[in-house]
């Protein structure tokens, strides 16, 4: 049986899950929204950044979304700031398929990435990413945009938001352009930690 479409998201308490430029990907506002994750010892494991690290709700909420995920898309936006940004040992250990219009072969990484570059929209991309998945659960890994196309496409079934304390008064909106006439939600969780509150969400269909 096939797993479930989601997605998993940091978001500003005014809405916005990245700053509007990759230059400022890893900057002051981008690290202190991602605040909950980077102590966790689950963050630690995944990066190969030694022992240690925090227990706890927050780091369980990081470890079963890595464990759910058997394959992720992702847009080209994403892909090309984290060309740049990820370790020789990407972090999803995973098949990611990257939503392009460009040709180009497999790139594979040590560690089970490899990323598939998908010239054929996005209904293809996560075709390809279900069929790699199996039983297990394919990740919407972002960007913004791409999570909107699928979002708009009634494509998703299931997302989390982590709400963090942090106002960023402009960037990349979650839900700008969403098609709210579609697209119906049903409460699942709320999980408040010291850092961050998880929510969690079923999408139906208005």
């Amino acid at each position: 049986m096939a797993g479930k479409v989601f997605f998993s998201v940091t978001m500003s308490l005014d809405g916005f899950i990245a700053p509007g430029s990759l230059g400022e990907l890893m900057g002051r506002q981008w690290m202190e929204l991602q605040r909950w994750v980077f102590p966790t010892r689950f963050f630690r494991e995944n990066l190969k950044l030694g022992g240690g690290g925090e227990e706890g709700r927050d780091n369980d909420v990081a470890r079963e979304t890595f464990e759910r995920t058997g394959a992720s898309v992702m847009g080209k936006r994403m892909f090309d700031a984290g060309e740049q940004m990820w370790p020789e040992e990407a972090p999803f250990h995973t098949p990611v398929f990257v939503v392009t219009h460009e040709e180009r072969d497999p790139w594979e990484r040590p560690g089970g990435t490899t990323f598939h570059f998908v010239d054929d929209g996005i209904q293809t991309a996560l075709d390809q990413a279900r069929h790699a998945a199996g039983d297990r659960d394919v990740r919407i890994a972002g960007g913004g945009a791409t999570i909107l196309e699928y979002v708009n496409a009634g494509l998703v079934d299931e997302f989390s938001i982590a709400l963090s304390p942090v106002l960023f008064g402009s960037g990349i909106r979650l839900f700008e352009g969403v098609d709210a006439g579609r697209v119906a939600l049903e409460p699942v969780r709320a999980e408040p930690t010291q850092r961050v509150t998880h929510l969690t969400y079923a999408v139906r269909e208005r």
